[in-house]
């Protein structure tokens, strides 16, 4: 138990931190084996963490609607949110385009061969999507892990609580003792994120060597670069902006971030992300059980924008094309809506792809050539993402007055700042 204590004792990134160098040394060591050996633990541990993203949203969501109601206006913190997650989208989308014309990722290569597992993805129409955003069986949806379908449906259920008022009080407590739960739940599972960065890392790395990367080495650089770059200046510039200090922000958002990285999904990363920006960010937890799952289904900076904005300049450098202005802009308008349009919609990285290079009337035939390094990519798209998706949340929460301005200056890496904890910060600044 005394090994225990001192290992939690540990800030949480650290842990991390020290999963992924040694996951990487033992995939450089082990080579393929790695991946029969370790891959079982970084799929046991994203498996647990999508075991708990529905029944917690679900709760979460529930609780919130009735909490938030008379306190500030649903419809205003969603269109808020909503603006927020278009403009940064769209930044998002120029960082992509500029890092590609400045980089060239395109040129100079020949002969790159379509990945042997690609196929042609069919982009859902706008009708398709819009419909399958009502459940028709909420258990269903639930079984499945249909987010979007899950919100819509515990929203309905969050109105349907505030309206009965007191005739379903006992009701209303129980589901906020449910969601006090799970967030517990969550804690248990997140702990196990050292152990399964280590796994995943490990089967990572021992999978893909070096053979797979040198190829498109250069694509890789300026995605990572590209994403690099919208997280600390386009985002940290816009925390600043609303006089918060970026540096808390990024502290506080880490664990979020890391866990995204090394699991590569937004909804593996929501507990997370939800836990960052509530106990270590100071965003009223009603409002973030709203946002971050919402973020997690549309807001997808790294997957939706940067993504295929950087792609259409490498097809269109690697087949020889010059893209005029008018390309240019359709990228722009449908990388931004086509990331609310394909929202849960599987494989959404290669569905916006599919999408943008439709539209912009690039070759399809370009994506084949990245599908053989998609879980590389997917691991900092998928951090940019879930970055945004505790950003606009804490942006918008600062502009409606619901941020605890005293966790935020307090902002931990660690993923249990307790109320305790809050409450002596408070006393603190009031006694100074």
């Amino acid at each position: 138990m005394k090994l225990v204590s001192a290992w939690l004792r540990i800030p949480f990134w650290q842990r991390v931190l020290a999963g992924f160098v040694l996951g990487a040394l033992a995939g450089w060591a082990l080579g393929h084996s790695a991946e029969v050996w370790f891959a079982p633990l970084g799929t046991i541990y994203v498996t647990l963490i999508k075991m708990i993203a529905v029944p917690l949203v679900f709760f979460a969501v529930m609780n919130a609607i009735g909490s938030l109601h008379g306190q500030k206006s649903v419809a205003a913190l969603g269109g808020r949110t909503f603006v927020w997650f278009a403009i940064t989208a769209a930044l998002a989308v120029g960082v992509g385009l500029l890092i590609g014309w400045l980089l060239q990722p395109g040129h100079g290569l020949s002969g790159l061969t379509i990945a042997p597992d690609y196929t042609v993805r069919v982009v859902p129409s706008p009708k398709d999507v819009l419909l399958d955003v009502i459940p028709t069986n909420p258990f269903k949806a639930l079984s499945e892990g249909k987010i979007l379908q899950v919100i819509v449906f515990a929203g309905l259920v969050g109105f349907a609580l505030v309206k009965l008022g007191e005739r379903v009080a006992g009701l209303r407590k129980l589901v906020g003792e449910a969601s006090d739960t799970m967030v517990q739940v969550t804690r248990f599972v997140l702990e196990m994120t050292p152990l399964g960065t280590f796994g995943l890392i490990a089967s990572l790395v021992g999978a893909y060597g070096f053979e797979k990367l040198l190829p498109l080495g250069t694509f890789v650089f300026a995605l990572y670069l590209a994403c690099a770059i919208h997280i600390v200046f386009v985002y940290g510039s816009l925390i600043a902006l609303h006089g918060l200090n970026p540096l808390k922000f990024f502290r506080g958002a880490a664990p979020g971030m890391q866990v995204a990285f090394v699991a590569s999904s937004s909804f593996a990363a929501m507990p997370a992300a939800i836990r960052s920006v509530t106990h270590n960010l100071g965003v009223d937890k009603d409002y973030a059980a709203f946002a971050v799952p919402l973020g997690a289904s549309i807001k997808m900076d790294g997957c939706g924008a940067i993504y295929p904005a950087l792609t259409s300049m490498f097809v269109a450098q690697y087949f020889g094309l010059h893209l005029e202005p008018g390309q240019y802009a359709t990228i722009l308008i449908a990388s931004v809506l086509g990331s609310f349009g394909t929202a849960g919609v599987p494989g959404t990285a290669i569905v916006m792809v599919t999408l943008v290079l439709s539209a912009a009337g690039l070759p399809l035939e370009g994506i084949g050539y990245l599908v053989a390094i998609d879980r590389v990519l997917d691991m900092m798209r998928t951090m940019t993402n879930v970055t945004g998706q505790m950003a606009v949340p804490v942006i918008v929460a600062k502009e409606s007055g619901l941020l605890d301005r005293d966790v935020y200056e307090a902002a931990s890496s660690n993923l249990g700042v307790a109320a305790g904890e809050k409450a002596e910060v408070r006393a603190t600044r009031e006694a100074g």
